[in-house]
């Protein structure tokens, strides 16, 4: 059974209880009831959709805000992880170390000018960029340290190359959406009974209720833009950059 199914029997069941306890209930009433002394449960009930939407808003925010944080700190550490590796090259021979600086350039570069648009418009990793990473580990991996010195570096290498592959494929998974739809369904039908509930309440014509209506309805669009913009971490506007590659390789990225 599909979730959506699932979610319009779960509504649906929700709706049809309410609705016949409310009838049989109004057939319980004697002709002398006066609704008037009865509270009025049309304002309670706006009031507390609103602060239940308000609470689903804040959370689908939150979610979106972490993910693009968690996507941009994936970023940062495959930089340092590839900027540790150039850096402990050193201690190699020069071609050892010459070659390996050579291919960690590449992979930088080719990230920051292709890799990053694929993943902006496709959501995915090239396999150019995958090849390039299996290069700079074969580099480092395949030297047979000739010396305590070069044998003490080795091992740090491997770790953060290891550490630049793990955060590549973190960096992968963070590329497309990350709301489902059923959560996108719901922040949307919220918003149109949120903003619905506006003339449950007999809103007037007066200037200063307008202007509240059109400012709580612009509010409510702003939110939900806000998080179609965070939910894609590297394809929209307040997205993810390349900034760690950018200050770690001016030389290659620029």
């Amino acid at each position: 059974m599909s979730e959506w199914l699932v979610l319009s029997i779960a509504m649906a069941s929700a709706c049809a209880v309410v609705l016949t306890i409310a009838v049989l209930n109004n057939r319980r009433v004697g002709d002398d009831d006066d609704p008037s002394e009865t509270p009025d449960v049309i304002e309670y009930m706006t009031m507390m959709i609103g602060v239940v939407y308000a609470i689903v808003l804040g959370l689908a925010i939150a979610g979106v805000w972490e993910g693009r944080s968690a996507a941009q700190e994936s970023v940062r550490v495959e930089a340092q992880a590839l900027h540790e590796v150039r850096a402990r090259a050193s201690v190699y021979p020069a071609e050892v170390r010459d070659r390996i600086r050579a291919d960690v350039d590449a992979y930088v570069a080719h990230v920051v000018h292709d890799e990053w648009k694929v993943m902006s418009e496709r959501h995915t990793l090239t396999e150019r960029g995958t090849e390039l990473l299996d290069r700079v580990r074969a580099d480092v991996t395949d030297y047979v340290p000739k010396n305590d010195h070069e044998g003490q570096a080795y091992q740090p290498l491997v770790d953060q190359v290891a550490a630049a592959d793990d955060a590549r494929s973190s960096r992968g998974q963070n590329a497309g959406a990350t709301m489902p739809g059923v959560v996108w369904f719901g922040l949307i039908i919220g918003a149109l009974v949120t903003v619905g509930l506006i003339f449950t309440l007999q809103i007037r014509r007066t200037f200063r209720e307008l202007l509240l209506a059109g400012l709580f309805s612009a509010l409510i669009a702003f939110l939900l833009f806000l998080i179609w913009d965070f939910d894609a971490p590297f394809g929209r506007g307040i997205s993810a950059t390349a900034e760690p590659f950018l200050d770690m390789f001016p030389g290659v990225t620029g």
